[in-house]
Order: C-alpha cells, then structure tokens, then sequence
C-alpha cells in the first residue's frame, strides 16, 4: 500500500524513513536507537482532535502488552510544542515520545494524506459520538492553534525489528485505524495479520 496523494509515497517491505527528532519532553528520538524492537508509529492531527485522543487513549491501554514483546510506539502530532504541554492528558503520555511537526515535514515524508472531503464526511457522521466519548473519558478536545489542518488524515505504520516497515495503514476517515488485534499480533508474532 501507498499513499494516495501527492506526498513521497511509503510502502511496505522498506526501511522506514529514520529520522532524529526531540519530543516534546525534549528527549531526542532518533529512530535507529530501536532497531532490535518493534515499533509502531502514529500520525495523528492536532493535540486537541477528539478520533485522536480517543485512539491515544486506547493505544495507552495496550502498552505494557506491546513492551513486554519489545515494541515501542512513537506518536507525531501536528501541533506545537507549546500546544501540546498544555495538556495533562499528553503530559500523561509521557513515557511515550510525542513529536510535535507543525510544519509536517515528517507527515510529507511518511505520505499522510490531506483530504478536505474525508475530513468533512468524518466531521458530519461521527463528530458528536466521538466527541462525547472524549469527554466521557475526559480527554481535551478543542479548536484547531496556528498551522493545524482540519483535512489531515492519521495513518499507522507497524515496523519490525530491522525497521522495515511491515504494516500501513492510511485513515479513510477520522475514525478509520488499524486494528488493536492487528497491532497485538505483530508485537507477539512478528508479521502475522
């Protein structure tokens, strides 16, 4: 699978693209240091986007069963640093590293897709349910800051121990991710669908 606009296309059975970032923690994140484990890496919108925080949630549940079958996971917001702080509910996703790319150079480079229509679609059918959800489960949900965009699509990429990357999966709506099974599978199994 490929990404479907006009950003560098990623596929599988390829190293993924490395890259050396400092989170938001001001750790520095440099991709190679995990060759040896699984990784799964996530794109999300912005810091204040209900589908997200919901899947961040979720995903923190998973975490000790993925660590205890060496994966790590590693998420990429689009919003600010400052932005992101601000939040207790990210500050909680601590021991997981959080990429601020506003500029979304690594969105570009990963093939996130920018779709003004799906966003919409997501927005219109699904917007309220999972907006109380998030509040439910008190998770910050607010307005887009400085450079966010409403038509950013996630996407989620499963790499294994040599960081090749062996799943993808592009949202085609905001709600749209790879299968919590899925990921389970590949932490405990490798490749397995």
């Amino acid at each position: 699978m490929t990404a479907t606009s006009e950003n560098i296309l990623v596929e599988l059975n390829v190293s993924a693209p490395a890259f050396k970032l400092i989170d938001i923690f001001d750790r520095t994140i440099d991709l190679k240091n995990y060759k040896g484990k699984k990784v799964f890496i996530g794109f999300f919108r912005h810091a204040g986007c209900p589908f997200c925080n919901l899947r961040v949630h979720n995903l923190m549940k998973i975490r000790d069963r993925l660590l205890a079958n060496n994966m790590e996971m590693i998420f990429f917001f689009e919003s600010k640093k400052e932005v992101m702080l601000q939040s207790i509910f990210h500050k909680e996703v601590s021991p997981v590293p959080l990429i601020a790319d506003p500029e979304k150079k690594w969105y570009s480079i990963y093939g996130i897709e920018n779709s003004p229509m799906k966003s919409a679609m997501s927005h219109l059918t699904s917007f309220i349910q999972t907006a109380i959800s998030a509040k439910m489960k008190k998770l910050p949900i607010h307005m887009m800051a400085g450079k966010e965009s409403i038509s950013t699509m996630p996407a989620e990429f499963l790499l294994d121990e040599n960081l090749i990357i062996r799943k993808i999966h592009y949202a085609k709506n905001l709600n749209d991710r790879m299968a919590m099974d899925t990921i389970l599978d590949f932490a405990g199994n490798g490749t397995k669908s």
